[in-house]
């Protein structure tokens, strides 16, 4: 593998480890322990998460981290389309051990609720303990929440078209009201926190194909089952990976079409550098 290629494919998989590891690790700690106390918690972690890996690998690569945003990317024009062959297999690989790590660390514990909890395994009941990993909806850990597929699926298309769109916004040469570069990455974690706030009571907040389904194939393997994939309909393949797909398409074509133009059309040229 080309050198070039390399560094993105290992800054991705780094990247999407550290989001998975601390956000899903923020999942396991306050399902087994209740070691976080509210909605918000859990979503500074996440948030927090994202700001970390992006510090940390954005030097190896675009610090995507989400096949929709590699894909929001390749359709804005910011990333040519065979990069996504390095960067999705990366961004899977890397939310895979993510996955393992938090088993490998947990799984006692988690034995120990599910033998508590009267839980068996690979029932419906284990969800309780695979949301760990994969996501649901409702949201199991809320109650009142009547979701339909279809609302799942907006609330994810709009949660990754709202995230997409302020990661342009935010990264935007011509948008002379951004934050400084190296600020940049706190803002896109801030963005997924107030995301999450709203959106994971109903859903989970996936927001991220990989982050989604490779835990969730983890828990499969790992004994969950069909309790890992509950949805008869494939509805884990429309609402976490085909929404968020197509709310981070949707968001770079209004971006790149309609607001970037206006942003290079009103930016003073001496403060305007665009990429």
């Amino acid at each position: 593998m080309p050198i070039k290629k390399l560094q993105h494919f290992v800054g991705e998989l780094i990247g999407t480890f550290l989001l998975v590891f601390f956000g899903c690790g923020s999942v396991a700690v306050t399902v087994l322990f209740g070691a976080h106390v509210g909605l918000l918690q859990v979503a500074i972690i996440w948030g927090l998460g994202v700001t970390m890996a992006i510090y940390t690998t954005r030097h190896l690569s675009c610090a995507h981290f989400n096949p929709a945003v590699s894909l929001a990317m390749v359709m804005g024009g910011r990333m040519s389309t065979g990069k996504l062959m390095v960067y999705w297999p990366a961004q899977f690989a890397g939310a895979f051990l993510a996955a393992l790590l938090l088993y490998a660390i947990f799984s006692s514990s988690i034995l120990q609720y599910e033998t508590a909890h009267g839980i068996l395994r690979g029932t419906q009941e284990s969800v309780k303990t695979a949301m760990i990993f994969g996501e649901y909806y409702p949201n199991p850990g809320t109650t009142g929440a009547v979701v339909s597929t279809l609302g799942a699926c907006a609330a994810e298309a709009v949660g990754t078209f709202i995230l997409v769109f302020l990661i342009f916004s935010l990264t935007e040469g011509c948008n002379v009201g951004r934050p400084d570069d190296n600020m940049a990455p706190f803002f896109i974690g801030m963005t997924v926190t107030l995301i999450i706030c709203i959106i994971a009571p109903l859903t989970q907040a996936g927001l991220n194909p990989a982050r989604d389904l490779s835990p969730r194939l983890f828990a499969w393997l790992a004994g969950w089952g069909e309790a890992a994939f509950p949805d008869k309909n494939f509805g884990f393949l429309t609402v976490y990976v085909l929404s968020p797909c197509i709310g981070a398409s949707a968001a770079a074509m209004l971006f790149t079409r309609v607001i970037q133009p206006l942003m290079q059309k009103n930016a003073l040229s001496s403060n305007c550098k665009c990429c």
